[in-house]
């Protein structure tokens, strides 16, 4: 998978690989990564304004529908890494991420493709959205514009 050619500046968000990360041997273990791509979607829509309590409260839910991670090196105990992520224009009523975990020294070890739709609950009823109401749809075209550059 490589991660398709964009014109916006990704969110970035800087973790270190933790023992609670890895396996037995201190390699990363392979559900820390989905961990690590819902965190930075979550603090991705913290930085835009909209905070996840507030989709919630609004009976509003964003499930994952698609997954694909290639992983290419492994992750160590200690590792300091930087998840890149783009938030990329709806397809349909599916709206896509692109990830990217890279090493210290810039190698990409790993890389995702994430799809995710947005579901009302409703009483019991979980109900399709094929336009994300406001607040919600604002944030979700400022994700797409990228993080605004450093002053």
């Amino acid at each position: 998978m490589v991660i398709e050619s964009v014109t916006t500046r990704p969110w970035r968000w800087s973790k270190r690989v933790l023992p609670q990360h890895t396996d037995h041997g201190g390699v990363m273990w392979h559900g820390a990564y989905v961990a690590w791509l819902e965190e930075a979607r979550v603090e991705a829509l913290a930085a835009v304004g909209l905070p996840y309590g507030v989709v919630s409260e609004a009976a509003l839910e964003m499930p994952v529908v698609r997954l694909e991670i290639d992983y290419r090196q492994a992750l160590h105990h200690g590792e300091q890494v930087l998840l890149e992520s783009w938030a990329l224009p709806r397809k349909g009523v599916r709206w896509p991420w692109r990830s990217r975990w890279l090493r210290s020294d810039g190698e990409v070890a790993a890389e995702a493709r994430v799809e995710l739709v947005l579901v009302r609950f409703d009483g019991g009823r979980r109900t399709l959205l094929r336009q994300a109401p406001e607040p919600l749809g604002e944030a979700l075209r400022r994700l797409q514009q990228g993080p605004e550059p450093p002053a």
